[in-house]
């Protein structure tokens, strides 16, 4: 098991993708989940690995969630006590277990996001401002610029001088600028384009951009991945100089980074909906609920059969008590 936990991490990290760490550090007894057991849960939701019972795994992986959203690692504490959400003396969080097991246990969970990794195509005044940018932010830099020099490019952390990303591994964390600014801006885009990074933008007027567009499409390219390019490039913050041009880019792309957007080319999986267990009070994902139940034109959801079974035997009395 350590192993296969070992692999899912190395391979999200090498990938690119950001994903939480979640360890059981302590319990008591009744309950499954013991002091080493471990899972990766990557930012879909999905989990790898086994923590502990139905009853908390719901509340680590939304946990683990909340962490990639603000990249904090949080101590959480689930028993039977606990007032539906509260914060400890000692800073762990507690959450109320719902299954008839009892049993407490404590996870920590620890988010692990990568470094962005920013490409920069062009060797143009803008290009060489987002080097400096990019580095003093501690992303991953790399550019590529045909009839440059590496020396030109002395901070980035590699370069190369062609339009070749076959030594760079693209993830979610990855974001392509084409800086080319008249030097080979449709061979950089076309090659940019064909390996559907997350955020694709292109340094030019409107005015020049719909030409290139144009010229894209009439190669083979969709209006749609078109679409994907951003251009003028950066938000707009009125920028001139190319140091304010690099500003506004790397503005955008913290912005495109805090808010998690699903990958380009990926597709978005089905938001998940949850619903009260009116017996026990568990949380269930409705996409995902085994156990269902239909009680005068509405529906109900179970974490178990028992639940189920025990709100079929007297399904008036929970309904009320729902009210």
């Amino acid at each position: 098991m350590l192993k296969d936990f070992l692999n899912k991490s190395q391979e999200l990290e090498e990938r690119g993708e950001p994903f939480a760490m979640a360890i059981v550090v302590r319990y008591e007894a009744p309950i499954s989940g013991k002091p080493g057991n471990k899972a990766i849960i990557e930012r879909d939701g999905t989990i790898h690995g086994w923590i502990a019972g139905g009853c908390s795994q719901p509340i680590i992986v939304e946990t683990a969630l909340r962490s990639l959203k603000d990249g904090q690692s949080r101590l959480i504490r689930i028993s039977p006590e606990a007032e539906n959400e509260s914060l400890t003396e000692n800073g762990i969080m507690k959450h109320k277990m719902t299954c008839h097991s009892g049993g407490s246990l404590d996870v920590y969970v620890e988010p692990v996001i990568p470094k962005p990794q920013l490409i920069i195509m062009g060797k143009s005044a803008v290009g060489q401002a987002l080097v400096k940018l990019g580095r003093a932010l501690d992303y991953t830099v790399h550019v590529m610029a045909p009839e440059a020099t590496a020396a030109a490019f002395a901070e980035a952390n590699s370069f190369s001088a062609n339009f070749d990303f076959k030594d760079l591994k693209i993830g979610s964390q990855s974001y392509v600028v084409v800086a080319t600014q008249g030097e080979g801006d449709e061979e950089a885009l076309d090659a940019a384009l064909k390996i559907k990074a997350k955020y694709l933008a292109f340094v030019a007027s409107r005015k020049k951009a719909e030409v290139v567009f144009q010229y894209l499409e009439s190669t083979g390219f969709s209006q749609e991945q078109v679409k994907q390019i951003k251009a003028p490039a950066g938000l707009d913050i009125k920028a001139r100089l190319p140091d304010e041009v690099a500003l506004s880019i790397l503005a955008e792309i913290i912005s495109e980074l805090r808010t998690a957007l699903p990958p380009i080319g990926k597709k978005e999986k089905k938001k998940s909906e949850t619903a009260t267990d009116p017996i026990c009070g568990m949380s269930v994902d409705t996409n995902k609920a085994k156990h269902i139940s239909q009680y005068q034109e509405a529906t109900y959801y179970f974490c178990c059969a028992s639940c189920k079974q025990a709100f079929e035997n007297e399904p008036d009395k929970y309904v009320t008590e729902m009210i």
